[in-house]
């Protein structure tokens, strides 16, 4: 999962903020509250935030067994299908339209069935359909929120 989503990461750091600035105006709902105003540091902030956290779900330990591995593996997958979406909506290249199809999007269901094939899943529960958006949501806010201030001195 680490490795899927370097790749997927590696296409929002080279294309990120330049699109996002490109874009902004036709994708209101995404606009940060700055007014659209997304600089290289935010980008890669946010990006190296949720690396720290897929790097923390990734399994290692759990053998994919926790519930954190789990829903990290379902929310990548749908995380690309948003990226989908995204293009749509600007009928155009977003950052992550191209990774989301050839990376992300077919990494979730192989994943999934690789946790099938060993028993290691664990059953869906309602707690974690809200669970899982209610974690991605407040991991966008603090990846988003570290990228926001003032760089420290050392």
């Amino acid at each position: 999962m680490f490795l899927a989503r370097a790749v997927h990461d590696a296409e929002e750091l080279a294309y990120g903020p330049r699109r996002l600035r490109e874009n902004l105006p036709a994708l209101h709902e995404w606009s940060p509250p700055r007014g659209g105003k997304v600089d290289e540091r935010e980008c890669a902030a946010a990006v190296g935030v949720m690396g720290v956290i897929i790097g923390a779900a990734a399994g290692a330990r759990s053998g994919g067994r926790s519930a954190f591995c789990q829903g990290a593996v379902d929310g990548f997958g749908l995380h690309g299908l948003v990226h989908l979406a995204q293009a749509a909506a600007v009928r155009g290249r977003t950052p992550g339209s191209v990774a989301s199809p050839l990376v992300v999007i077919p990494f979730s269901p192989w994943a999934c069935g690789r946790l099938r094939r060993a028993g290691v899943p664990r059953p869906a529960r309602a707690r974690g359909a809200v669970a899982g958006p209610a974690l991605a949501a407040g991991a966008t806010v603090v990846a988003h929120g570290e990228g926001r201030r003032p760089a420290r001195a050392f």
